[in-house]
């Protein structure tokens, strides 16, 4: 446990628009990888577009280790056909965590991480500010294949005994939406 940070559990929503690997359609699942860690979803049946909502959770112990998203079409009688991979970047929404943010207004915007070739975002994805938690959503484009995306949560859980993340200038203003806060104080 000493040298665990934290858990980090990656909400799989949903695929869209996946490719068809079978006769007119795929029966999609993922797997998400880090290190030694290995977690899958269910497999989803005659669906381009499936809905998974399954929460993977990853024991967190290196924050700049590679997070890796693969999709694949279950067989019966061959090997299972690759649909897609991605890299998940976590390192923006570690940042976020890190600045030690508390009671600010729910649905605020801690941070917009735009898409750029080396982070799979297909669009913008938000940190935001929710009931006490710090969530990232992003939807991933996925590479080597004709098409297909996936839609994930991102949420940290911090466990008591572990080493966790270490707040940096926690009495430092953070700057969100053009307002200054102060942890636990807004200014004006």
């Amino acid at each position: 446990m000493e040298n665990v940070l934290g858990l980090l559990i990656i909400g799989v929503r949903r695929g869209i628009n996946l490719a068809v690997r079978d006769i007119g359609s795929s029966d999609p699942y993922v797997i998400i990888t880090s290190g030694r860690q290995k977690l899958k979803t269910r497999v989803v049946k005659r669906n381009c577009n499936p809905q998974w909502n399954e929460d993977l959770t990853l024991t967190i112990t290196d924050i700049h280790a590679p997070i890796k998203l693969e999709v694949y079409d279950k067989d019966t009688f061959t090997g299972d056909d690759k649909m897609g991979d991605a890299e998940i970047d976590i390192r923006p929404y570690i940042a976020s965590l890190k600045m030690g943010f508390q009671k600010l207004p729910n649905g605020c915007a801690l941070k917009r991480v735009p898409p750029t070739m080396s982070n799979c975002l297909a669009d913008e994805s938000s940190i935001v500010w929710n009931n006490g938690e710090i969530t990232q959503d992003m939807l991933i484009r996925l590479r080597n294949v004709e098409s297909g995306e996936v839609e994930l949560r991102l949420k940290w859980v911090h466990i008591p005994g572990c080493k966790g993340l270490e707040n940096e200038d926690s009495g430092s203003p953070q700057y969100i939406k053009g307002e200054t806060f102060t942890i636990g104080k807004k200014h004006s």
